[in-house]
């Protein structure tokens, strides 16, 4: 039997779908009209830096960035053709390739950084009070844990 939505649950279910979409939609329309980035690029320009030695396991950086290691190595080929990042074979794992992040990725993140952040505090955490901030932020972990847990 089908456990149909309120009235309430209906409209916090669109009001979170459009925020999302929006959120979403601005923060990318920023960075594609600044810096000729998408989401994708930036995600894993940032998971990369944020490593001790600016490279990651495709395997792992798939995961991290929660995509499909398919749509990951389509990514991580343009990305290659405009210098951001590099292809690593594994020494340990011939079938295995690190992705690494270059001195022009690495550039081109620091020159980023800044305007997605305000961006980021424009369109989402001063929209927001500090504690509806982290009350969103416990409740994305949650959703978070429970579909990883679900994909696992």
């Amino acid at each position: 039997m089908t456990r149909w939505l309120d009235e309430d649950q209906q409209q916090a279910w669109r009001a979170w779908i459009a925020a999302n979409t929006l959120v979403v939609d601005a923060l990318t329309r920023d960075l594609q009209v600044t810096h000729g980035l998408t989401m994708p690029d930036y995600e894993i320009l940032v998971r990369l830096s944020e490593t001790h030695d600016r490279r990651l396991r495709m395997s792992e950086l798939a995961e991290v960035t929660l995509a499909s290691r398919s749509r990951l190595s389509h990514q991580i080929d343009r990305m290659e053709k405009a210098g951001l990042v590099s292809r690593e074979s594994c020494s340990d794992d011939k079938r295995g390739y690190f992705a690494v992040l270059t001195k022009k990725g690495w550039q081109v993140l620091v020159e980023t950084a800044p305007s997605h952040v305000e961006s980021v505090r424009m369109r989402l955490v001063d929209a927001l009070t500090p504690q509806e901030f982290a009350t969103l932020g416990k409740l994305s972990a949650k959703l978070v844990e429970q579909l990883g847990e679900e994909v696992r």
